[in-house]
């Protein structure tokens, strides 16, 4: 049986499907990481930016200047006015950018608007939630920033790995900072959880609708080929997640990467760099003023998301014409041939890019490879299951 344009899994057949081109000309940056400041709070130990592969952040400087920030709002201004568009999205980010003070982001996120006018403009900011207090929430929230806080699920999973310097777990006041955002939903913008494979995944999916969050989006621990993760079981995992949300008798919160693996099996475009196709269309830009690759490509090696390209002397545009970034937008030819000849390749994309690092080279399935096959298949079977039961007048 085939949904949309995609083979679904387990039917037999082991078709292909056929590859789509790439881009015939470069697909504008609509997402705008920026670094406000590099320095963190907590010492979490998957930390990308300062635990894995490069640890570059460490001597960049602190906080991005108003000069750079200014720099940075021309060229937004350039970029969004000379492809028109029509919305972006943009990410005040760090290490921990609450570190900068609530009414230093306030003030960024109304000359960002002011810069991108009349282009809406979502922005938000990604926290650890250690730092928010009703007063920083009060101001980001008048000033329209959406926040999205890291949780990993119940105390006990969430303090093995995500904890101060000292050795203490950051629970307690991530737990205080979303009971604070969940009585303003106007300014939740979610929580993102990192998979623990150690902790119960229907616990910790119980833990995170405990904080009434409007989405929650899983994300798969950094690793590659050279720096695998350190024991399997991932696909089952996030199975088991994927049932407790989707067997819930009322949709209590979004899932992204089930939502994202859904719409895919059914024929859509992705939304994510996680999974999918579509060209990447996002953009880092740092705390010195260069610009960069998406930032979780730190994990690989020291130097990934180099481009050498500043906001001193260079445009989105010449960003978009960077030969990593090209790649990156390439779809399907960008794929290694083993994925290519996938009959999920178009619903993973090969996974995210990161992962498929391998000594030098990211033509390579993703260290996740199985996992994400047995996620996909699960899903692909449920709905497949649904399907026939509406048609022979069930559920």
């Amino acid at each position: 049986m085939e949904l949309g344009d995609v083979t679904v899994p387990g039917d037999g057949r082991g078709q292909a499907v056929a590859h789509r081109p790439a881009p015939a000309r470069p697909v504008p940056f609509s997402e705008f990481i920026l670094k406000v400041h590099s320095r963190c709070n907590l010492s979490c130990d998957y930390c990308y930016m300062y635990e894995l592969a490069d640890r570059s952040a460490r001597t960049d400087p602190p906080l991005m200047s108003p000069d750079i920030f200014d720099h940075v709002c021309r060229r937004l201004a350039e970029h969004v006015h000379g492809h028109d568009l029509a919305a972006v999205r943009i990410v005040l980010h760090g290490g921990e950018p609450l570190l900068a003070g609530a009414p230093a982001l306030a003030r960024m996120a109304k000359r960002l608007r002011a810069a991108v006018s009349p282009t809406a403009a979502r922005i938000s900011v990604q926290t650890n939630g250690t730092l928010l207090t009703e007063r920083a929430l009060t101001v980001l929230a008048e000033a329209g920033v959406l926040i999205g806080v890291s949780l990993d699920g119940d105390r006990s999973t969430n303090d093995r790995h995500r904890k101060y310097a000292s050795g203490r777990g950051s629970f307690d006041a991530v737990d205080r900072a979303l009971r604070l955002l969940a009585g303003r939903p106007e300014a939740y913008a979610g929580i993102l959880c990192v998979v623990d494979v150690d902790a119960d995944p229907r616990r910790t999916y119980q833990a995170l609708l405990a904080h009434r969050p409007p989405i929650v989006d899983f994300l798969l621990p950094h690793a590659n080929w050279d720096t695998p993760p350190r024991r399997g079981g991932y696909g089952r995992w996030l199975s088991d997640a994927f049932d407790a949300w989707y067997d819930a008798p009322v949709r209590a919160t979004r899932v992204r990467l089930f939502e994202e693996v859904l719409n895919l099996l059914l024929g859509g475009q992705s939304r994510t760099e996680s999974v999918g196709l579509s060209p990447v269309a996002a953009v880092v830009v740092n705390t010195d003023g260069g610009y960069e690759q998406v930032d979780t490509l730190r994990s690989s090696y020291p130097g990934a998301v180099d481009t050498d390209l500043t906001v001193f002397a260079h445009s989105f545009d010449d960003v978009l014409r960077h030969p990593a970034v090209a790649v990156r937008q390439a779809g399907v030819a960008a794929l290694a041939p083993s994925c290519r000849a996938c009959p999920v390749h178009r619903v993973c994309g090969g996974g995210n890019y990161p992962h498929r690092y391998r000594a030098g080279s990211f033509r390579n399935p993703s260290v996740y490879c199985p996992d994400l096959r047995l996620l996909i298949e699960h899903v692909a079977g449920r709905l497949r299951a649904d399907l026939v039961g509406l048609r022979s007048g069930g559920r």
